[in-house]
């Protein structure tokens, strides 16, 4: 632990100074702030001076570097605290530190350069690794297509293969119903493994199960055709292109997954990286970054019924894909990008909307109306009016980058006094009780609710 906070010493200190000497002003934004709930839950402080009002914790610090390049200074960044009430696991804790960073007048390409210099200089100096550049790109589309995850890891093969239009030449009901349904029938071949017992495919078929799949259809390739429980329901021609479509050899094994697109995704990139450990597919010394880019502006929120941003809502769409505001929400790229290390986003970034006539039509196709952009937004708006210039940034996870550079299994092995699962702190007990008069002093009463009331109210 020593060594990991010397060595997270390091590489914050190289990367301030990387960007010093580019002419970065380092920059420190409040803590205290509006809250403006669009992503993860806010942190809320209550306000002692007024009664029954709130601060919130930053999320990140987008708005207020916004606003900085409005305010004329085109090279920002800071080391960032930001905070989000979400559920924690291996690679979230309700605070983390962002290298956050944010320039006037640049491209994407600026963005990928001064990245990848910052980062091939820290991985020199601390780890002594030549990290290849420029970093390979590789659009939304073709990572979900090939990986099933816009965070592909690609320290390994196993892509995945669409086969929904052959599967529709079949008559197994399970494929023909779940394409008539909109879904899509993927999968990907391990080599070597037409020797797995059923055993071990029932325990890969509870497997995928856990991550919404119904069930997982698999074909054992051999010299004499495929093995399969279901082989009865695909004639010769459909099982020899098959094995062609996922270039199988004999003792192969190939699996699919039939449901709608995103349970398809989910559950085969889970299932590529279990087979990948298993099959000890993964290099624990290889450190290899993409960037993703060509996202799509707008994700349909099948629950709500209604688009949502797919980043946040302050990112610029591709000027090509304007008209497509009034004709097809999905179809609108977004000039936004993502580093990829190993399978973890370690940040992301985009271009920024910088007229408030954008930003207002942004906000109205996600369901904010203007009386509601102007309450929770009316800074960011009214300081566009001023003239604001082409910006764009990004951020890095530190945390998230330390976690992987020194082969931990958790950002809390990289942070000073972190918190558990249940965000709770070890060594000081917090959260924790507070005497009533503290509480009479902010205006507050505690009426602790049972979860199901709160389940049920919302």
């Amino acid at each position: 632990m020593l060594s990991n906070i010397i060595n997270r010493h390091k590489v914050t200190f190289i990367s301030r100074d990387y960007l010093d000497k580019l002419g970065f002003l380092e920059i420190e934004t409040p803590l205290l702030i509006k809250s403006t709930p669009e992503g993860a839950r806010d942190f809320l402080v209550p306000s002692r001076l007024s009664a029954g009002e709130f601060y919130a914790l930053p999320q990140s610090p987008q708005m207020l570097k916004q606003i900085m390049m409005v305010s004329g200074i085109d090279k920002y960044f800071q080391i960032a605290k930001c905070f989000r009430d979400e559920d924690l696991r291996a690679d979230r804790q309700p605070e983390f530190t962002q290298i956050d960073i944010e320039m006037s007048y640049i491209t994407e390409e600026d963005i990928y350069v001064l990245v990848e210099g910052m980062l091939k200089r820290v991985f020199k100096e601390t780890l002594g690794l030549d990290i290849p550049a420029p970093f390979p790109k590789m659009t939304y589309d073709e990572a979900m297509d090939k990986y099933g995850s816009d965070k592909p890891d690609l320290r390994y093969g196993l892509e995945l293969v669409n086969v929904t239009e052959l599967m529709k030449q079949t008559p197994f009901k399970v494929f023909l119903d779940a394409i008539a349904k909109g879904g899509i029938i993927k999968g990907l071949k391990a080599e070597g493994c037409a020797k797995f017992s059923r055993m071990e495919m029932d325990t890969l078929t509870e497997f995928v199960k856990q991550f919404g799949a119904k069930g997982l259809a698999w074909f054992k390739v051999t010299a004499g055709g495929i093995e399969s429980p279901i082989a009865k329901f695909f004639e010769k021609p459909v099982q020899d292109e098959l094995v062609k479509r996922f270039g199988a050899k004999d003792g192969d094994l190939i699996m699919l997954i039939a449901d709608k697109p995103f349970t398809t995704n989910q559950c085969l990139d889970f299932l590529r990286r279990h087979m990948a450990e298993k099959l000890g597919l993964i290099d624990p010394n290889k450190f290899v970054f993409t960037w993703i880019v060509d996202f799509p502006l707008f994700m349909w929120n099948e629950e709500e019924k209604r688009f949502e941003p797919a980043h946040h809502p302050f990112t610029a769409p591709k000027t090509d894909d304007l008209s497509a505001f009034d004709r097809d929400l999905g179809a609108i790229k977004a000039r936004a990008y993502d580093i990829v290390l190993n399978g973890v986003e370690l940040g992301g970034g985009s271009i920024r909307i910088h007229n408030r006539e954008m930003q207002a039509k942004v906000f109205k196709t996600i369901g904010i109306s203007d009386e509601q952009a102007n309450s929770r937004f009316g800074f960011l708006l009214e300081a566009f009016e001023y003239g604001a210039p082409p910006h764009g940034g990004v951020a890095l996870g530190l945390d998230r980058m330390l976690m992987l550079m020194f082969k931990e299994s958790s950002i809390r092995d990289v942070i000073v006094f972190p918190k558990t699962q249940k965000g709770q702190c070890l060594l000081t007990n917090a959260p924790s009780d507070v005497d009533e008069k503290q509480l009479r002093e902010l205006h507050i009463k505690v009426n602790i609710i049972k979860k199901e009331e709160v389940a049920k109210s919302l």
